[in-house]
């Protein structure tokens, strides 16, 4: 079978990556697509090599990087509009960080008109005949879609003509409503609310948690020395409140290092400030996990009582000691106080804290066995074995 991954990328992401490789844009589309993937940030090619291993032929489309498609569009003789060179890109970052949060709440029933104003992150129609040639030239049998917003329900209309693939939708919040998800043959998600959602439109809809590719612990440099007691590696933001109240009461007690974006959308009276260790993407991202001996996670607002983001495998996939928020279904994924310690509320984090610092055989028995836990459950090569057997 033949299996074809479309992605996007956050802009922040892609400015770094491009900046710290000069020339990277001007390079033919297999070296850029070989550094996006060198970089390890996100899913990298984690789904499209797990596929391969198992002699399916599969490659992977970044949808939102122009350089990248301008290469690809160079090289297959379609006429392009070159990319201005990279740079700061556009972003929220413009929105003031008040009307971020007074927003937040809204955000599933705000998408729609976001999408008519030219505000919510979508293809040009340069961008989309370029992806439809990059579809018919690959002639997948089977498309995963882990972008909902960049490649909509039209969009996707468009490459269910090509060949007739099964169309396969990944999202991790609620998407866009008042589309019609039924050009979908699956729809998968690692948040019960947002299946649930697909299945109250008519859809097929299945949970699929995320996960951690251990292939990379072979490509990651040695382990640094553990020189942070206490980490947090994300995002901070309106969409974040619960994180950020939490966040805070540890860099008050605690020297908390902060490795992440967002910091403008907080007022600055906030302690975070002075925890801010700037922003770490991939390799570095998990080399910044494994100086920590606690590192923190804590999910969106939006996902309420599930528990399922990308920091629980990354963490435990690398060898740290998580300490994450407690969620209803958490026990289905590790077993708390055994394979990771989970907090409920911001004095039991702080108390945890203080537990896990003093006690080094504790600290290191649990990020073991959180490791193992990782390989064993939550392995892309698991998740691609649940997402064939749905899609029957």
């Amino acid at each position: 079978m033949r299996v074809l991954v479309l992605n996007a990328d956050y802009p922040r992401f892609l400015a770094w990556l491009y900046r710290r490789r000069p020339g990277l844009e001007n390079e033919p589309y297999g070296g850029q697509m070989a550094a996006r993937n060198a970089s390890l940030f996100g899913v990298a090619d984690f789904y499209s090599r797990n596929f391969a291993r198992l002699e399916h032929v599969a490659a992977d489309i970044h949808v939102n990087n122009p350089w990248m498609r301008a290469a690809w569009a160079r090289e297959h003789g379609i006429a392009v509009t070159e990319p201005p060179p990279p740079g700061a890109p556009a972003s929220r970052d413009a929105v003031p960080g008040w009307l971020q949060r007074a927003v937040a709440p809204f955000k599933p029933a705000l998408r729609p008109l976001a999408r008519k104003v030219g505000l919510s992150p979508r293809l040009d129609a340069e961008a989309e005949t370029i992806l439809l040639s990059q579809i018919e030239e690959f002639k997948p049998d089977l498309v995963l879609n882990q972008d909902l917003f960049h490649v909509d329900t039209r969009l996707a209309r468009r490459i269910k003509q090509i060949g007739r693939p099964i169309l396969i939708g990944q999202v991790g919040i609620l998407p866009s409503r008042g589309e019609d998800w039924s050009v979908y043959d699956l729809l998968i998600s690692q948040v019960a609310a947002v299946v649930d959602f697909f299945r109250s439109h008519g859809a097929r809809a299945e949970v699929v948690h995320l996960a951690f590719e251990p292939a990379i612990l072979d490509i990651l440099p040695p382990p640094p020395p553990q020189e942070f007691d206490v980490t947090f590696v994300g995002a901070v933001s309106a969409d974040h409140q619960l994180r950020v109240a939490q966040l805070e009461a540890v860099a008050r007690r605690y020297d908390l290092k902060l490795f992440g974006s967002g910091l403008h959308t907080l007022p600055s009276s906030s302690p975070l400030h002075r925890c801010h260790q700037g922003e770490v993407w991939g390799v570095e991202m998990y080399q910044a996990l494994r100086a920590s001996r606690i590192t923190l996670n804590s999910h969106i607002d939006l996902v309420r009582r599930e528990a399922g983001n990308a920091r629980l495998f990354e963490a435990t996939g690398v060898g740290a000691f998580l300490l994450t928020d407690s969620k209803d279904n958490l026990h289905t994924l590790f077993e708390p106080g055994r394979e990771v310690a989970a907090w409920r509320t911001v004095e039991d984090c702080l108390a945890q804290i203080e537990r896990y610092l003093a006690d080094d055989a504790a600290r290191m028995s649990v990020a073991k066995a959180g490791q193992a836990r990782t390989f064993a459950a939550h392995t892309f090569g698991r998740r691609i074995e649940e997402i064939l057997a749905f899609a029957g």
